[in-house]
C-alpha cells in the first residue's frame, strides 16, 4: 500500500483547515431555481433534448464545484475511486478538472485509488499543479494508494472536515466498488452542519450483466448493496433500480436527493442513459446550482437525443423548501 503526503511535507493526520466564507448566495446566483422546481423538471422534462454525455460528466462535476465555492469560499473534495478511467483523454478526468479550475476556494483534497499506476498519476497530477498565487489560500492533498472503502475511515477522523466544512465526496465507481456501508459512513459523518455532499455514479448501462457476474460472489454483491437484498434488483427496470437507490440514500436524511442521468452518445441518435449521477445534499442552493452546472455541461458540441426519458424523483417533502 502506498501512502503519499501532501506537496508541503504534512502528513494526514496534520491537514486541519478552519472553515470561513460567506453561506449565503450572491446576486451572481439570484436566478437560481428552488430545490421545488428542479424537482419537476427532472421528473416532467421529457424529451430530455439537453443530455449531459457520458464524456462530460466531469466537466459536470467541475462546474458544479465552482459554482458552489463561490457561495462557501472553502471547501474539501473526496474522490473515492480518482484515477483516470481513459487515460487518453485527459479531459474527463474528474479529479484533473477539478484540481484545475478557477477560483481555487477548494483547500483539501483526498484522491484514492486502489490501482497503483493510477494513485501514481494522481500523485504526479498533484505535483505539478501552478503554486499558490497571491491572495489563495493554501491547499493540500493526500493520494491514497488503497482501496477506498478501507482508507474512508482514515479521512473522516483525520479533523479535516468539521462540522462547519463544506465537503464534497465524488463516488464514480465503474461498478460496484463502493460498498454501502462507505456511503453510510460519509452520510453519518457530520452531526449538526450540512452533511457531506455526495456525488454517487450509479452504473446504469450495464447494471443487469454485471449482476449476472454477482452470482460466483456474493459476497461482494451484498457489500455494494449493503445486504443480500440485491438479489431482488435483477428483475427490475435501470430507472426501478435508480429510484430504488434514490430511497435508499434519501433514507440516509439527506435533504434533496436528485438523479441526474448522464447519456452514451450514439451517432447523433441520441443513445442510451449510461449512468445516473445521484446529487444528495442538505444544502438549499445545491439542486438549483446542479441543475445550472447539467445544463451547462450539455452545451459542448453534443447531437440532441432523440429518445423521450422520463426520471422519477424522489425528494424528502418534509425538508423541502417552500
Amino acid at each position: 500500500m502506498g501512502r503519499r503526503t501532501n506537496a508541503d511535507g504534512l502528513g494526514l493526520n496534520a491537514m486541519m483547515a478552519k472553515s470561513k466564507g460567506d453561506s449565503t448566495t450572491s446576486d451572481l446566483f439570484a436566478d437560481l431555481l428552488s430545490p421545488d422546481q428542479v424537482a419537476k423538471k427532472l421528473k416532467t422534462f421529457r424529451p430530455l433534448s439537453k443530455p449531459v454525455w457520458s464524456d462530460h460528466k466531469a466537466k459536470l462535476i467541475e462546474k458544479y464545484l465552482a459554482f458552489f465555492v463561490y457561495i462557501t469560499k472553502h471547501g474539501t473534495y473526496i474522490d473515492g475511486f480518482a484515477g483516470p478511467q481513459s487515460p487518453k483523454h485527459p479531459e474527463t478526468w474528474s479529479a484533473k478538472r477539478v484540481l484545475e479550475s478557477r477560483p481555487r476556494f477548494l483547500r483539501n483534497f483526498f484522491l484514492c485509488d486502489v490501482d497503483a499506476e493510477r494513485a501514481k498519476q494522481l500523485q504526479t497530477l498533484w505535483d505539478t499543479q501552478p503554486p499558490r498565487e497571491k491572495n489563495e489560500s493554501k491547499r493540500q492533498c493526500v493520494v491514497f494508494h488503497e482501496d477506498f472503502n478501507k482508507c474512508v475511515d482514515e479521512i473522516l477522523a483525520s479533523g479535516t472536515i468539521t462540522e462547519k466544512e463544506a465537503a464534497f465526496a465524488l463516488l464514480d465507481q465503474r461498478t460496484f466498488e463502493c460498498d454501502w456501508r462507505t456511503v453510510e459512513k460519509l452520510a453519518q459523518h457530520k452531526k449538526t452542519g450540512n452533511k457531506i455532499e455526495l456525488f454517487y455514479f450509479l452504473a446504469a448501462k450495464w447494471l443487469h450483466r454485471s449482476m449476472s457476474g454477482f452470482k460466483g460472489d456474493a459476497a461482494r454483491a451484498a457489500a455494494w448493496w449493503g445486504s443480500d437484498q440485491w438479489r431482488e434488483l435483477a428483475g427490475l427496470t435501470q430507472r426501478a433500480i435508480c429510484d430504488r437507490m434514490v430511497e435508499r440514500i434519501r433514507a440516509l436524511n439527506y435533504a434533496y436527493v436528485l438523479p441526474f442521468p448522464i447519456m452514451e452518445k450514439d451517432n447523433g441518435t441520441g443513445g442510451s442513459t449510461m449512468y445516473f449521477m445521484i446529487h444528495a445534499s442538505d444544502h438549499d442552493e445545491a439542486p438549483g446550482l446542479m441543475w445550472r452546472a447539467y445544463k451547462q455541461a450539455h452545451s459542448l458540441g453534443a447531437p440532441p437525443t432523440q429518445g423521450a426519458l422520463e426520471l422519477s424523483l424522489v425528494p424528502n417533502p418534509p425538508q423541502m423548501a417552500n
